[in-house]
């Protein structure tokens, strides 16, 4: 069994994994390397039936339906292959994010439905969300001690959309979009990486009603 770092990627550097799954979702790019696509998808289903410290680079190759001088020619590293799938999940993430943010109408309620569907992308995931739950030794403490750079990319994204609204005057002009990012996301980090006794996060109801009664006010602040 090969061992894993606990989730590669998120290591302060150049760009970030995050960032580069924000920029794939935003520029929509797509993986034209047919064979590389499908050991992503074998990694994927492998890692989400085993658990990524219990899965092998033989597995995944056999569950690709190629060598494993294939998977390595692709992935140098059983790290390398674990980063890409995460990384993949991830701009799954922001794609659906970005799509469920369009079926609103108000920037109010595009908060709500962002602060829903950011919570339902991870926890219902099969990989991230399984791994928070089974393995959060290997994602939980990467993304909470990464000297920001996971909630920092998380807040640029959000900000980058309060900024659209502020220049669709849909908010208050003097709206200080990096600041409410910066808390609306928080909120979302801590919900995610500590339970709550509260709050029933697989009640949508529920969280859409806590995002309206605590995040909506905020594009009221300057």
């Amino acid at each position: 069994m090969e061992p894993v770092r606990p989730f590669p990627g998120t290591a302060p550097g150049p760009e970030s994994l995050l960032e580069r799954a924000f920029t794939d979702a935003v520029e929509g790019v797509d993986d034209v390397d047919e064979t590389r696509a499908r050991i992503l998808r074998a990694a994927y289903d492998q890692f989400c039936r085993m658990g990524i410290q219990r899965s092998t680079m033989e597995d995944v190759a056999r569950r690709a339906g190629v060598s494993r001088i294939t998977v390595y020619r692709r992935f140098a590293t059983k790290d390398a292959l674990v980063e890409q799938v995460v990384r993949q999940e991830f701009r799954r993430y922001f794609d659906e994010f970005l799509v469920d943010i369009r079926h609103a109408e108000t920037a109010a309620d595009r908060v709500v439905l962002g602060f829903v569907s950011a919570l339902r992308a991870i926890r219902r995931n099969p990989l991230i969300g399984g791994l928070m739950e089974t393995e959060p030794d290997l994602l939980v403490p990467s993304m909470v001690n990464d000297g920001g750079q996971t909630v920092a990319t998380v807040r640029r994204f959000v900000a980058g959309q309060l900024r659209q609204e502020r220049e669709a005057g849909n908010v208050p002009a003097c709206l200080d979009a990096d600041m409410v990012a910066e808390m609306m996301v928080r909120i979302s980090a801590s919900f995610l990486a500590i339970p709550s006794e509260l709050v029933d996060l697989d009640d949508e109801e529920q969280v859409a009603a806590l995002a309206r009664r605590f995040l909506v006010p905020m594009l009221e602040s300057s």
